[in-house]
């Protein structure tokens, strides 16, 4: 009876202690459950973060033994000259940037405001004789790329300076029509899997190198170097092709901005790019060049087939606006010797529109004219009342650039200018860390530049400073400041194996002219979108 009794307490626990055991692996499974939902959140969220980046990464490794796994490298360092605040400082404060999606790869050569392809979707209405299909047409919002661009197929580390003068890797650029197009002119040969620059243009297929010895031998300039001296250091080429023009004017300490469109040689800006040669993409068309006035001491058009004459020679009268006093401008083109009767016609008509303007033939041979402008505002003077070109409005500014029609007319010097006959300008070096005459003009003053110009030199002194342990030799070449101010951290530089383009933001586009002045480089951007296109 007693056992009797006992067996069932027994069976009672056990009962009872099975129904303990339902609720905990009930409990264990619902935990188990959510953890695995939990954790396939957290693969999805940081898969989108970084998959396409891994996908990127693998097709490259697939698709290009010489790419060896290693991510590319952009050989620019990109600087800021005024702000001291993190590149995303206009977000929300609690805001925090995830991932970079990384474009298509059919996107790889896409340049969003010079996007042949948008403007054919949005059948714009473009006067193409006048070439604003080759001007900035940004598109709006909702049609732009937020991605990273990827590299082409193959890309390779490039070439660093100064070989890459000379050669580039065919992967970079995979684009080789230009070479057959231009062989006979020798701009450059594709040879295996590198691309080389023989140094040859369209009217120098010798090479430039001697070309630019025999415009210095035309302009009896000492020891038939262009530089004069250092008088002459800011360079504008006009349809510059592969840019070797402006290359072989490094070696003479004059720096060169190489200017070509974004037309059927596509890529020419690119190569120049790729060879760690100072250029942009641009045209000229109906807006005015993203430079100031007085910018370059000289401008060289080599056959770079441009309508002269046009809308009553607007275009000559926009070199002549970015020229300085006594500033050259060096025509390579049968107009200026082909004995038939149309260039005839045309050298007669171009030869009274610069003798209006002023300008006077400095040297002719062979198959080049050098024309000088005026130093002083005499010669304007002294023209008869009626005679055109006008010379442009006193109320004028030649120095606001960005999104401002050309104007037919010709910009007239200050009555400083006039007086001291010249830019005042000291030679190259000199000039660099010499407080420009135009700083009054921005309401700045020399103990500011110089303030400037010492608090660069050190920052830049403490950047190399630490990073020279961790970069190689000759790893930088291309380099962009976002915000230049007057050129500082450009100036600092320029010990240095590298050049800089100095970016100044469209309402501080008065700086500009300054680093020009200094002997530098920019252009003048704006991120509003002011001439966005819409679509259709």
């Amino acid at each position: 009876m007693k056992g009797s009794l006992q067996s069932q307490q027994q069976q009672q626990q056990q009962r009872r202690g099975e129904r303990g055991v339902v609720p905990r692996r009930k409990l264990f499974s619902s935990l188990l459950i959510a953890a695995v939902v939990a954790l396939g959140l957290l693969c999805f969220y940081y898969g989108t973060s970084f998959g396409p980046a891994l996908r990127l990464r693998r097709r490259r490794r697939r698709d290009s033994a010489s790419y060896d796994g290693a991510d590319p490298v952009f050989h620019s360092f990109i600087g800021d000259s005024e702000s001291t605040t993190p590149a995303f400082s206009t977000l929300p404060p609690n805001h925090v940037v995830k991932s970079f999606p990384v474009c298509d790869m059919r996107l790889s050569e896409l340049i969003p405001c010079l996007d042949r392809n948008l403007l054919y979707q949005l059948k714009l209405k473009l006067n193409l004789s006048l070439m604003e299909h080759y001007e900035r047409h940004c598109p709006v919002q909702p049609r732009r790329h937020n991605c990273l661009i990827p590299p082409p197929i193959g890309y390779r580390i490039p070439i660093r300076w100064p070989a890459s003068r000379d050669e580039v890797w065919k992967a970079n650029i995979p684009h080789t029509h230009l070479a057959a197009e231009k062989s006979d002119q020798r701009w450059m040969v594709v040879n295996g899997d590198k691309i080389n620059f023989p140094g040859g243009g369209t009217h120098f297929h010798t090479g430039a190198d001697k070309y630019i010895i025999h415009i210095a031998q035309m302009l009896k300039f000492s020891n038939d170097k262009l530089n004069n001296g250092g008088k002459i250091r800011t360079v504008f080429d006009v349809g510059c092709g592969v840019a070797s023009f402006g290359a072989y004017l490094l070696p003479l300490n004059i720096i060169a901005m190489s200017l070509a469109p974004n037309d059927v040689h596509e890529n020419q800006i690119q190569f120049a790019l790729e060879r760690g040669i100072p250029s942009t993409l641009g045209v000229l068309g109906t807006r005015r060049l993203l430079y100031p006035s007085r910018s370059f001491e000289l401008v060289h058009c080599s056959r770079c087939r441009i309508d002269w004459l046009q809308r009553d020679g607007i275009l000559l009268m926009e070199l002549d606006r970015v020229l300085r006093p006594g500033g050259y401008f060096v025509y390579s083109s049968p107009e200026a010797y082909a004995p038939d009767a149309k260039n005839r016609r045309i050298w007669s008509a171009m030869s009274d529109l610069v003798r209006r303007m002023c300008w006077r033939i400095a040297s002719k041979k062979n198959q080049t004219v050098i024309w000088v402008k005026p130093l002083t505002n005499g010669c304007y003077l002294r023209r008869d009342i009626g005679v055109l070109p006008p010379m442009c409005d006193p109320d004028d500014d030649p120095d606001e650039v960005w999104n401002v029609s050309m104007k037919a007319c010709i910009t007239p010097y200050s009555k400083r200018i006039h007086r001291a006959k010249g830019s005042e300008l000291l030679p190259w070096p000199q000039r660099l860390t010499a407080p420009p005459p135009r700083l009054e003009e921005i309401g700045s003053s020399p103990e500011k530049f110089f303030e400037d110009h010492e608090i660069w030199h050190y920052r830049v002194t403490q950047y190399w400073k630490q990073m020279e342990s961790e970069i190689e030799k000759d790893l930088f070449r291309n380099v962009m400041d976002m915000r230049a101010n007057v050129g500082g951290f450009a100036a600092s530089l320029t010990n240095k194996d590298v050049w800089v383009m100095n970016v100044v933001p469209a309402v501080e586009s008065g700086k500009l002219k300054i680093i020009y002045d200094r002997g530098l480089i920019g252009t003048v951007h704006d991120c509003g979108g002011e001439y966005s296109v819409s679509g259709v």
